[in-house]
C-alpha cells in the first residue's frame, strides 16, 4: 500500500460550507488534532503557548492559531465544538502524577471554556496515566461536565486501531448535548514498513549514526530493562509510542533504524512525522529538537480524523454504523485491574 500518499490525500484541510461548524482547539500544539478536523471540513481556531508550534499550525492549516498562555479567564471567539489536549504531565505514568496539585493542570481552563461557549460537542484526549492514581480526578472532571448537561462517552483508545503506524494509547472523552459515542476501531493495521517505505534504508551525510559508546549505552539500557528484543524499529509491525523523550533525547529507548549493514541511526523528523501520520506536505517550525518535541506531543492526525468524522456524522444525523461498541466502561475496568496488579 502507499500509506504516505493515502494520508497526504485524505488529510487535506478544506471547509465544508454546508456543515459550517467552527472548532476551538485548546493547547493545540502543532495542530495534529486540528488537522484531523480540518480534513473533515471543520473550520478551526487554535490556542498554543509555544511559538514554534504556533508557527507550524499557522503554516499548514487553514485556521488561525494564537500564541497565548491560557487561563480560566481567557475570552474566546464563538465556536460550536471545543477540542484539546490539556497538559498531560500531571497524569503521565512516567511523571509524579500530582494531578490537580500540578501547576501545569489544564483541565480547569478546558472546563471554563466549555462553560463560556456552551458548545454542541467537546472532546479531549490525555495520557493513560489518568487511569492510575489520578482516576479520582478524571471522575471529578467528568462529573463537572455532566452537571453542565452533557452526555459523555470515554474509553482508552489506541491510535494503531485508527490507521496510525504506532501503538499510542490515549484516554478520549467526548461529550454532547445529545448522546454520542466514540468511533469503532478499524480492522486494518499499518506497519512501520508501510509508513516509511524506502526512507527506512536511506541515509546521507546528515544521518546521525550511533557511535560505539552509544551502542554500548543502549545495550546496557536494554539489559537493565530486560528487553526481550532490541528496541529498533521493526518494519513488519507498528512502532512503539513516540514521545518527546525518545525522539529528541539521546536515550536508551530512542527510536532508531537498523540498516542492512548493521549500523543504527536515529530516525529523522520526516520519519517521525510519518509514524505519527503527518502528511509529507506538513512542515514543522523550529530547530530539530523543537520539531521532534512537536511531533511527540501531537495527537496523531489520522486518529484525529476518525474522531472528527464521528462528530461530523453525529452533527449531520447520518449513519451511526461507525459507533464505538458500548464496552468502554468494561475496557477501563479491565485496564484498572491490570494496572493495580
Amino acid at each position: 500500500m502507499d500509506y504516505p500518499n493515502e494520508i497526504s490525500s485524505i488529510l487535506k484541510p478544506w471547509i465544508d460550507k454546508e456543515l459550517n461548524k467552527t472548532v476551538l482547539d485548546l493547547f493545540a500544539g502543532c495542530g495534529g488534532l486540528s488537522l484531523g478536523f480540518e480534513a473533515c471540513g471543520f473550520k478551526t481556531i487554535g490556542y498554543e503557548m509555544n511559538a514554534n508550534a504556533t508557527g507550524t499550525y499557522n503554516n499548514n492549516l487553514l485556521g488561525q492559531c494564537f500564541n497565548e498562555v491560557l487561563t480560566t479567564e481567557t475570552v474566546y471567539p464563538a465556536a460550536d465544538i471545543i477540542i484539546g489536549g490539556p497538559p498531560c504531565q500531571p497524569f503521565s505514568v512516567g511523571g509524579k502524577q500530582l494531578g490537580l496539585q500540578d501547576s501545569r493542570d489544564g483541565f480547569p481552563i478546558f472546563i471554563a471554556a466549555v462553560k463560556q461557549l456552551d458548545p454542541e460537542v467537546f472532546l479531549f484526549e490525555n495520557v493513560r496515566g489518568m487511569l492510575y492514581k489520578n482516576k479520582w480526578y478524571l471522575n471529578e472532571v467528568l462529573n463537572e461536565l455532566e452537571d453542565l448537561g452533557y452526555h459523555l462517552d470515554y474509553a482508552l483508545l489506541n491510535a494503531v486501531n485508527y490507521k496510525v503506524p504506532q501503538n499510542r494509547e490515549r484516554v478520549i472523552v467526548i461529550g454532547s448535548k445529545k448522546k454520542i459515542q466514540l468511533p469503532e476501531p478499524q480492522l486494518e493495521k499499518i506497519i512501520v514498513g508501510d509508513a516509511l517505505g524506502d526512507l527506512a534504508v536511506q541515509y546521507d551525510e546528515k544521518s546521525k549514526f550511533f557511535t560505539e559508546s552509544m551502542d554500548r549505552y543502549v545495550a546496557n539500557y536494554e539489559k537493565a530493562s530486560k528487553c526481550v528484543n532490541p528496541r529498533d524499529l521493526y518494519l513488519d509491525r507498528p512502532a512503539r509510542t513516540l514521545t518527546c523523550r525518545n525522539l529528541a533525547g539521546a536515550t536508551g529507548d530512542m527510536h532508531r533504524v537498523k540498516l542492512p549493514d548493521g549500523r543504527r541511526r536515529r530516525i529523522t523528523v520526516r520519519e517521525a512525522a510519518r509514524l505519527q501520520s503527518f502528511p509529507d506536505w506538513f512542515e514543522f517550525f523550529g530547530n530539530e529538537t523543537s520539531q521532534f518535541t512537536q511531533i511527540g506531543n501531537a495527537v496523531a492526525p489520522y486518529f484525529a480524523y476518525h474522531l472528527a468524522l464521528q462528530i461530523k456524522q453525529h452533527i449531520l444525523n447520518q449513519d451511526n454504523s461507525m459507533n464505538y461498541p458500548a464496552t468502554s466502561q468494561h475496557q477501563l475496568k479491565l485496564f484498572e485491574n491490570e494496572a493495580i496488579s
